[in-house]
């Protein structure tokens, strides 16, 4: 890789504005008690509060200028997705193509500013009312001043790690975005190593205990890089067509259809709602909303029983959202494309339609094992499982989809890929 001088660069750059983010991650939003604060977090590993924090790799806990992290950039974007379905005005920008992504990517910019901002407000009313388990306060002189400063820097912060992803997908290697989540879960993982080990020296975990665990995190890790890269593949025939003197067409390729169309998008969604009511059960000191919370709460059956449930529902909700496969049948329609022994048009949007849902059944089957294969870990063995559910799918596609763009930089300049044989696959 260091070989070829633009591949250089591109890593490097990458690679100071990911230490950039980090280094943004560790500065304090004024006005906070440190301590206070820490110890409050304590109490909130199982609510959306830590999912959150996950996200934005530590920084919600230590309530850095960065805390609100990638999210509302994520958020505004998945909004804007399901609107292009429901607004005419954007559905029709989504279909011309760079000029029309480029507005979108606007209207995404102005939404997470907005979001942020909303964010930023209610985070900061929410720390003025927050105290430690020693009784301290967490904003030692609350008031308006406190709340427009936190709100201001939230919000800045944010646009700043936005700014900072679109560097990193326009000057360096990989999509910015997803590799700022990457870092910040990443950014865990020596903690987590640290924990692990001095459980096993304690005596609180056996040797032989976690040994099982590495080989079932390789094997997990395994399945996930091969059902990423795997594709259903429909055969597709093009009809010879004479343009003038020239005759075009006539040769045979296919559509390739994945396994996990949806990405990492339905169990980040699904643990977003399951935790909500645990999240609101801190606030509200009645005895059935405690006991409803407890019910949900990670490592039950309910809660795996409702995580399933709810991610099979956002599998297919997305799936149908960014893929129409009405408008693909009509794009192949249109250039003499068509499926072997199936009918141009309505019956070939049949025919993938048919083919898409059961794909997306096998790939809510297994988005489902991986999340909840975690948490069963997490309850039967006690151990800091850090590799597991969300975060696992993010680290791993997300590296298989920067690799892939590495190799593709050196196959252009003949070099070798990363493996002699076989390609490199993203999502």
């Amino acid at each position: 890789m260091l070989k070829i001088p633009e591949l250089k660069r591109r890593i490097l750059f990458t690679l100071i504005m990911l230490a950039v983010y980090r280094v943004g991650c560790a500065i304090p939003t004024p006005g906070i008690d440190a301590d206070a604060l820490s110890a409050f977090f304590a109490r909130y590993q199982g609510t959306l509060l830590g999912l959150f924090d996950m996200f934005s790799g530590g920084a919600l806990e230590r309530m850095s200028i960065f805390a609100l992290g990638i999210m509302p950039y994520i958020s505004a974007s998945i909004i804007l997705e399901l609107l292009t379905v429901v607004i005419p005005h954007l559905a029709q920008l989504k279909k011309e193509g760079d000029e029309g992504r480029k507005k979108i990517t606007q209207y995404a910019r102005y939404g997470t500013v907005v979001l942020a901002m909303i964010q930023g407000f209610m985070i900061a009313i929410g720390l003025e009312s927050m105290t430690s388990p020693g009784g301290a306060m967490v904003v030692p002189n609350p008031g308006w001043a406190f709340r427009l400063m936190t709100m201001i820097t939230l919000a800045a912060g944010t646009s700043f790690i936005m700014w900072l992803g679109e560097q990193i997908t326009e000057r360096g290697i990989g999509n910015g975005i997803s590799l700022i989540i990457f870092a910040g879960i990443v950014a865990r993982m020596p903690s987590a190593i640290h924990s692990t080990f001095r459980m096993v020296s304690l005596g609180e975990m056996s040797i032989f205990i976690m040994v099982i665990l590495v080989v079932m995190m390789i094997g997990v890790i395994a399945a996930i890089v091969f059902v990423e890269q795997g594709q259903r593949r429909l055969p597709v025939q093009y009809a010879k067509r004479v343009v003038g003197r020239r005759m075009y067409g006539g040769q045979t390729t296919h559509l390739p259809l994945k396994i996990n169309t949806s990405g990492v998008i339905p169990p980040i969604f699904a643990s977003s709602i399951i935790m909500f009511p645990a999240t609101i059960a801190q606030l509200i000191q009645v005895e059935w909303v405690q006991s409803a919370a407890q019910a949900i709460t990670p490592g039950g059956w309910i809660y795996s029983l409702l995580f399933v449930i709810l991610i099979f529902f956002f599998c297919y909700f997305y799936t149908a959202v960014t893929f129409n496969p009405e408008d693909v049948a009509d794009n192949m329609k249109k250039y003499g494309g068509f499926i072997p022994g199936i009918r141009p048009g309505k019956r070939t949007a049949e025919y993938i339609d048919r083919v898409l849902t059961r794909l997306t059944l096998g790939g809510a089957v297994y988005v489902s094992a991986v999340c909840v294969l975690p948490t069963i870990l997490i309850g039967q063995f006690n151990v800091p499982f850090y590799f597991g559910g969300t975060a696992l799918l993010i680290v791993v596609g997300v590296a298989m989809d920067t690799m892939a763009q590495i190799e593709s930089h050196l196959l252009q300049r003949h070099y070798d890929g990363f493996m002699k044989k076989g390609v490199v696959r993203g999502r």
